[in-house]
């Protein structure tokens, strides 16, 4: 059969694997399930194909009852994706470490395989560079093979593991048989080889092998990082070999140096071709290469005309206003259970810190704004963006830069001597104001200029603050009751506060300020303290520490429990997504009943007189109408960026939602909600991180795959449902009721836990810390992740050692002691798009810079 007799120029390609399960040497049979594990998964319609076949011995008793020669043989196969020479740097990288060391043989006249392979371990083993002393040929040439010590030796004589080129027509798959890849590990070497045969004469070796013209060999350690595996090897060798033509082109090189010249011939165009610059070169088979398009930069028409933003967005997300409803509760795919777990994951989470918030609040504004107000702000706005938002699964919530805004407009109206409601009314009525116009005009398209690793920075940096509240809150606890009596305790509550940049000013991050609040001392619990002083000794701060991480490890254990072996899959779901109801309710009930007589400090709560009263908005002069614009300006930049930085995080390619976005009305709507929010006094509200992103997660249907021994979860689909926040709306609502018990019961520690809890599965899908993890890494545990292949590892340090930088500088503003710094912190946020633009494209190419930014 003549090769030119295929359609190879749509070709796929093809990787044998037979491996046996018990050889006449113990790391002989480890290394053979060691080559089949790292095999690659992969869709592409241009593809290698991997199969596998595992002879097993069968027992004594067996043998006696089956004829001689009988046993089982285990097939598998695989498809492994082209290697693509414009975005992996390994395929560059592997073709010239065989040119430095190559290992090539023109004109190979033996005709057996077993000769052939035998030639090229020997031209391996007898280079003059060759560090495999203690190579063993014999031990090499059983791996290759599936029958070394089986009780048929020599009878089933296959090869263990091979790559070949395949092509999928219309009455089956054909295979390129002109060429053969046989790839190897064994612990016996110490460093990976490559060498390359070629045959006088086509030889017949069997089915699918009938003319083979070249082999390709490549031998590897067994403990390799992912992108330096003798299965990734085989690949860029392999995806050469696939085309046709230059497989004729080598056949009439005459000498290594040519062999070498044609080699790298075919990897440019390889290059240019995944470049997109040939496009005579397409039907080299290599037709299913994704390349990445170019971002066009955005241009004034683009926020014209006024509203076109919004109107796309009604046009996008109304036709499936109904599904909303629907999806999960009528149909043959329900999800009511995990609708059910997940609003009471989403009504912990809002609930605690907003009563976190609204105790804050309570201090800051001498009882303006207070708890009732919080909850009952947070439980109407967030209904009502459920209701009529374009994108339901983002969370509103107060936060912390909020509250440090309310505490700057309470020491204006303090110093100037202006009334907190109004002048607190007026300044939000600008925020509104402005976001408003931003929604109008479009602006949400400048937050496409936010790059992924710029959004993970900010992401990382608010995971952070979640951390550095529960430390300082713990610290204060120790401060206050280890080692201290109770005659000195206002001294060192003092010097305490002064220790922590909290005497005079809010803590910088994101939920650091409510410190202030849960850990000073309200005045209702001072005199309490003063009838129990006994029980504020050292008891009360180890239980608290105890509390705060039992609260950590239960609900991240319950969290982890849907991977865990135990119960059904059905009640391990449950579990996960129940964690953090569980853990709050276990520990407090711990706290308050279990240790009675153990003093736990609680949040504070002072009882509203008018929970709606409408500021009186004339009231103000025209000055201070004018110093609330300013402020309402501010304030207003830190809107727009929360809001439409946390929607795209939860819109993120790899959640998989599928009903569209809907910026621009959603920044609208976020604008009309708390215009009537600031009218009555209660806090401000935008969406908020982790919550919204934690949601996404709650709601998704995950499954774990596993990729040169890495396992990872993906997302296959999202529920993408207004039920979730609705309820969770509803029960934050209800739970003004529930005031002052059982509220109160759930200690400071419980919410600390709640903290460590959300900023630890906030960081799971963070590429920043997960390339700040590779530090502390062995290579050979890189995951096989697209920037791992595109990306060379000293430039994926520096880009991470640069984003670090921007995260000190983020801190440096964020955590700053002055309040007025960390009003401009949003202007920050700003400027890390020209950094991320203009500053590192002149350290680390574009080409890896959006690399390392891309999705997958």
């Amino acid at each position: 059969m003549s090769q030119c007799a295929f359609p190879e120029d749509a070709g796929y390609l093809k990787c044998d694997m037979d491996d046996a399960s018990e050889t006449h040497e113990e790391s002989l049979g480890e290394e053979a399930f060691d080559t089949v594990n790292s095999s690659i998964v992969s869709g592409e319609s241009v593809r290698f194909f991997v199969h596998v076949n595992l002879q097993v011995q069968p027992s004594q008793a067996a043998e006696s009852e089956l004829p001689d020669g009988c046993g089982l043989l285990h097939t598998s196969r695989k498809y492994l994706k082209l290697k693509n020479f414009e975005e992996e740097i390994r395929a560059h990288r592997d073709l010239d470490g065989f040119l430095d060391r190559a290992s090539i043989i023109l004109n190979e006249t033996a005709t057996s395989l077993d000769d052939v392979l035998r030639a090229m371990l020997v031209r391996l083993v007898h280079k003059p560079d060759n560090t495999e002393s203690d190579c063993n040929l014999d031990l090499l040439m059983a791996v290759l093979f599936t029958d070394a010590g089986t009780p048929m030796e020599g009878k089933v004589h296959l090869l263990s593991d091979t790559i070949q080129g395949v092509t999928a027509t219309v009455t089956g798959v054909q295979y390129q048989q002109s060429w053969l890849c046989i790839i190897c590990t064994s612990k016996s070497l110490l460093k990976r080889h490559v060498c390359i045969s070629r045959l006088v004469r086509p030889q017949n070796w069997g089915e699918n092998c009938c003319e083979v013209r070249f082999v390709i060999l490549v031998l590897a350690p067994p403990k390799m990082k992912s992108t330096k595996t003798a299965t990734e090897v085989g690949r860029t060798f392999a995806t050469m070999f696939l085309d046709i033509t230059f497989r004729q082109k080598l056949l009439k090189t005459r000498t290594e140096e040519e062999f070498k010249e044609a080699l790298v011939h075919q990897r440019q165009l390889l290059t240019m071709m995944d470049q997109g610059l040939t496009p005579s070169l397409k039907h080299y088979s290599i037709s299913s290469i994704y390349i990445p398009k170019s971002h066009q930069p955005l241009q004034q028409k683009d926020f014209f005309p006024v509203g076109k933003g919004i109107r796309e967005d009604f046009a996008r997300r109304f036709p499936v206003y109904p599904l909303d409803f629907t999806d999960g509760i009528i149909g043959k795919n329900k999800a009511v259970g995990k609708f059910i777990t997940t609003t009471l994951f989403l009504y912990f989470a809002c609930l605690l810190p907003t009563i976190a918030f609204g105790s804050l609040n309570d201090e800051i504004t001498y009882g303006a704004i207070d708890v009732q107000k919080t909850i009952a702000g947070q439980s109407i706005g967030s209904l009502l963006y459920a209701l009529f938002s374009g994108q339901p699964l983002v969370v509103l919530l107060t936060t912390a830069p909020l509250a440090l805004y309310t505490h700057v407009i309470r020491g204006i109206c303090d110093d100037y001597d202006l009334d907190f409601n109004t002048f607190y009314a007026w300044t939000g009525l600008w925020n509104s104001f402005f976001l408003a116009l931003y929604a109008l005009f479009n602006f949400s398209l400048i937050m496409s200029l936010f790059k992924r690793s710029t959004e993970e920075i900010i992401a990382l940096f608010i995971s952070m603050t979640f951390v550095l509240d529960a430390v300082k809150g713990m610290v204060k606890i120790f401060q206050k009751y280890y080692g201290t009596s109770h005659g000195n305790h206002n001294a060192d509550h003092i010097s305490v506060l002064s220790l922590l940049g909290l005497g005079t000013s809010l803590n910088t991050s994101f939920h650091t300020a409510l410190n202030t609040s849960l850990l000073a001392n309200p005045p209702e619990l001072t005199s309490v303290s003063s009838r129990s002083a006994e029980h504020s000794s050292r008891e009360t701060a180890v239980l608290s520490l105890l509390i705060m991480l039992g609260t950590l490890w239960l609900s991240y254990t319950l969290y982890q429990f849907k991977k865990s072996p135990y119960l059904h899959p059905y009640m391990r779901e449950i579990l996960s997504d129940c964690a953090l109801p569980i853990s709050v309710l276990t520990f407090s009930v711990i706290s308050s009943y279990g240790f009675q007589e153990i003093n736990m400090s609680k949040f504070r709560y002072n009882p509203s007189e008018r929970l709606f009263k409408i500021a009186e908005m004339q009231s103000l002069s025209l000055g201070a109408i004018g110093s609330a614009m300013g402020l309402g300006f501010l304030l207003s930049m830190l809107f727009f960026i929360e809001q439409n930085l946390v929607a795209a995080l939860a819109n993120a390619p790899e959640n998989r939602l599928v009903k569209g976005t809907a910026y621009h009305w959603d920044l609208l709507l976020v604008a009309i909600i708390n215009t009537g929010l600031s009218l009555f006094g209660m806090p401000w509200i935008h969406a908020a991180y982790p919550h919204s992103p934690l949601h996404v997660r709650a709601l998704a249907v995950v499954e774990e795959r596993v990729e040169n021994g890495h396992i990872y979860e993906t997302i296959v689909n999202v529920w993408e449902t207004r039920l979730t926040t609705l309820g969770a709306s509803i029960l934050v609502g209800f739970s003004l009721l529930l005031l002052p018990l059982p509220l109160q019961w759930i200690p400071k520690p419980v919410l600390y836990g709640l903290f460590l809890y959300i900023a630890l599965t906030s960081i799971d899908a963070n590429q920043l810390f997960e390339r700040m993890a590779l530090l502390l890494k062995d290579q050979a545990s890189y995951p096989p992740t697209h920037y791992i292949r595109r990306v060379p590892q000293r430039k994926i340090h520096y880009f991470t050692g640069l984003q670090v930088l921007q995260l000190l500088l983020l801190c440096a503003f964020g955590m700053s002691p002055l309040p007025y710094m960390k009003m401009i912190f949003p202007l920050i946020m700003m400027v890390m798009i020209p950094i991320r633009y203009k500053l590192l494209p002149r350290i680390i190419e574009a080409k890896y810079l959006d690399a390392m930014d891309a999705e997958h």
